[in-house]
């Protein structure tokens, strides 16, 4: 999983001052638009994200009482069930990854829930050994919503040595002490972050100024940051060898349970264009959105080319097959157009729309593109 470099803008200006017979210090604020930021965040908090978490807290405590009843008693009806609500909270998830920000930065959220590739070595390792601290950033390829995948669909060949793996195995316990501890950790971040937008939301909706710590500034770059590296690079470019001499199958998204590479970056892609029209989550529901700041400021062109070039993309998407890993070794040719098409919206979101709203890129590029 590629991670965020930030900047540290040092900003010193020298002003020469001449044919005045006094200096004056004063605080020069620069308005750029009168764009009303407060209600794009507000809208953002209260009608987004909020709601997002909260059916993602409760689909997470769904997910981690359906490991516990299948721990309890691992059977093929409870590894369905365990399998399907890891498929609804992941998906639910990609609504969440790009909000990168507040406690969820202080945290490295995303880290202990998505890093993918795993590092199987590293679970089967915690697993033998019996000790291990989930906690440690040793780990954050150990864990998460890959670890589920893993542990639900890789440790062995089929369903009934999988769930041989949770009964008749001479470590048996170690895989469900695993798959418990897992859950647990991903619920505990997750509340984490969830409590602290009580306190955090009036601080979030209130910060509208146009510097490099604001809210809107944050939002946006993450945004972009997300669009470009998380689901642009992540889902497709790295798997299909974009940044490398060959294709990398095996670092797609969902690797073990093989069917939902795709499944999940749709949904990636509906959430990143819900975002940026400010619609309700979950809804249809306009609110203030990204779309409507380029609209008060006279640049409509460019919230038109990014959803068309969103819709584009989406279209080359469907086309791939269901199982990124079979697409790239079957026709990889696909899916570098799928990459492709979203590199278009790259270039519209990072320089258009940026230049646009006067927002600085405010992280560091680390895969050469």
């Amino acid at each position: 999983m590629i991670k965020k470099v930030h900047i540290l803008f040092i900003f010193v200006a020298t002003i020469f001052v001449s044919c005045s017979s006094s200096t004056s210090e004063e605080e020069e604020e620069i308005v750029v638009d009168n764009f009303d930021r407060g209600a794009m965040l507000t809208n953002i908090a209260d009608n987004i994200i909020i709601p997002a978490y909260t059916d993602f807290s409760t689909k997470m405590t769904a997910l981690k009482s359906a490991g516990e009843t299948f721990t309890e008693t691992p059977n093929q009806t409870n590894l369905e069930n365990l399998r399907s609500s890891w498929l609804v909270a992941y998906k639910t998830w990609q609504y969440l990854e790009v909000f990168n920000f507040g406690k969820a930065e202080e945290i490295q959220y995303s880290f202990y829930m998505n890093v993918y590739p795993l590092t199987v070595l590293d679970v089967e390792t915690n697993i033998s050994n019996g000790s291990y601290d989930l906690t440690s950033v040793n780990n954050q390829d150990a864990q998460g919503f890959p670890a589920i995948d893993y542990l639900l669909y890789g440790v062995a060949d089929s369903d009934v040595t999988i769930i041989e793996k949770y009964t008749t195995d001479e470590n048996s316990e170690g895989y469900k002490n695993y798959l418990t501890d897992v859950l647990n950790q991903m619920t505990t971040l997750t509340e984490q972050v969830f409590i602290d937008w009580s306190s955090y939301r009036n601080e979030f909706v209130s910060s509208t100024s146009n510097t490099a710590t604001s809210a809107v500034n944050i939002l946006v770059n993450d945004y972009v940051y997300y669009y470009e590296k998380g689901l642009r690079a992540n889902k497709f470019g790295i798997p299909a060898g974009v940044f490398s001499s060959t294709a990398l199958p095996e670092k797609v998204e969902a690797y073990y349970s093989r069917i939902y590479s795709k499944e999940l970056a749709l949904e990636a892609l509906v959430a990143v264009e819900a975002l940026f029209k400010g619609n309700h989550y979950n809804s249809s529901t306009a609110g203030v959105g990204f779309d409507d700041y380029l609209i008060d400021i006279e640049r409509e062109d460019i919230s038109t080319s990014i959803i068309n070039q969103i819709e584009v993309a989406r279209t080359q998407i469907n086309t791939l097959n269901s199982d990124f890993y079979e697409q790239i070794n079957t026709n990889d040719i696909a899916i570098l157009k799928a990459y492709d098409e979203l590199q278009k919206v790259v270039v519209l979101l990072k320089v258009d729309m940026l230049q646009a709203f006067n927002i600085s890129v405010d992280y560091v590029d680390a895969d050469g593109d």
